[in-house]
């Protein structure tokens, strides 16, 4: 990531940053940051269901293994992590495509894919097997057989000759139903299998994958699976999966819009992924600050709850009426005997 959902390559607007001023496009690309990613979380988080999907029953056949693993290959994989460099420059994270995915994420994605009932899709965690991926193309009948034979060809044939195991490119195929995964970011992974959700509920997948070569048309895919992401993860993750997915798609995004504005490493460009960082790590930090508000106010809760219980225990002690024991009585009969 990122990368475009039809193609390997990014699609942008070629248009030149000399035709608008360049602090005009810097504060065009921060607002239009800003209004993209504003609320971006869907809350409460919709959890998708078979029975909403327009899926393939040739391609649900053709998946008997959900999630397959590509084979360690040290040269491959070390020469794939060197063309991966200005994507980890870009995200500030050298997970990002580093051809060596942990559990941690393969966990994430499985257990997305479980809980949306997302069982058609395949995941390809640094793997290149283009047999198969031109065998899911033919097989996935709920993409009409035009846009299929088409854009579907040339999308799988990119990823054939440009092979994402060496060139990296984290990125979702709708023509194949496959999530290809180079990084070892569990965030990056749910927002591509966020793209297998959007497009297994809609009726003309193929119209809209199309519809990704359009201008401005990324923003609109992107942020919707960038929403479920993050609606995802703030619904089943822990604070520092949360936290982490802030830092990581707001940036993300970011160059979607910065591409979308310019094209290429303008201005509008560097702007648009810095205000991403900015962004993500202030949403970042107010999680942490209200983990932290939440935790105090539960201590404060907790001392405060119990000085009154023993204050209560004390006084129902203090209310109970004194008890005459035998010693008492024996000196009360003896005091009424002495008496004249």
């Amino acid at each position: 990531m990122p990368q475009a959902v039809v193609a390997k390559c990014g699609c942008c607007i070629r248009q030149s940053p000399r035709e608008i001023d360049r602090p005009w496009l810097t504060l065009m690309s921060l607002l239009m940051a800003v209004g993209g990613l504003s609320g971006c979380a869907s809350l409460p988080y919709q959890f998708g269901s078979a029975g909403a999907y327009r899926s393939s029953t040739d391609l649900q056949t053709l998946t008997s293994q959900q999630i397959e693993r590509g084979e360690p290959h040290q040269a491959l994989d070390t020469v794939g992590w060197i063309f991966g460099i200005p994507n980890k420059i870009i995200l500030w994270d050298w997970r990002v495509e580093n051809h060596r995915i942990g559990s941690r994420t393969e966990t994430a994605i499985a257990d997305y894919l479980a809980k949306n009932e997302l069982s058609s899709v395949k995941v390809r965690l640094n793997q290149y097997h283009p047999g198969d991926d031109w065998r899911r193309l033919a097989a996935n009948k709920s993409v009409g057989a035009g846009w299929r034979y088409t854009l579907g060809t040339l999308s799988v044939l990119g990823e054939t000759i440009i092979a994402g195991r060496v060139f990296g490119g984290d990125h979702y195929n709708p023509f194949t139903n496959t999530v290809h995964l180079y990084s070892d970011v569990p965030s990056v992974a749910l927002h591509e299998a966020g793209h297998s959700k959007d497009f297994a509920r809609r009726t003309w997948k193929g119209t809209y994958a199309a519809a990704y070569l359009l201008p401005f048309a990324p923003l609109y895919h992107e942020a919707k699976a960038t929403n479920d992401a993050l609606g995802y993860v703030l619904t089943e993750g822990d604070l520092e999966t949360q936290r982490e997915a802030y830092r990581i798609l707001y940036p993300a995004y970011g160059t979607y819009v910065g591409s979308a504005l310019g094209g290429g490493m303008g201005w509008g460009y560097v702007a648009s992924v810095l205000g991403g960082h900015v962004l993500g790590r202030i949403q970042a930090n107010e999680l942490e600050q209200q983990a932290e508000d939440q935790a105090f106010q539960a201590r404060l809760q907790r001392n405060s709850t119990t000085p009154a219980m023993t204050a209560s225990t004390d006084n129902a002690a203090d209310s109970q009426p004194p008890r005459w024991t035998a010693v008492d009585e024996t000196r009360l009969a003896e005091s009424a005997i002495e008496e004249p």
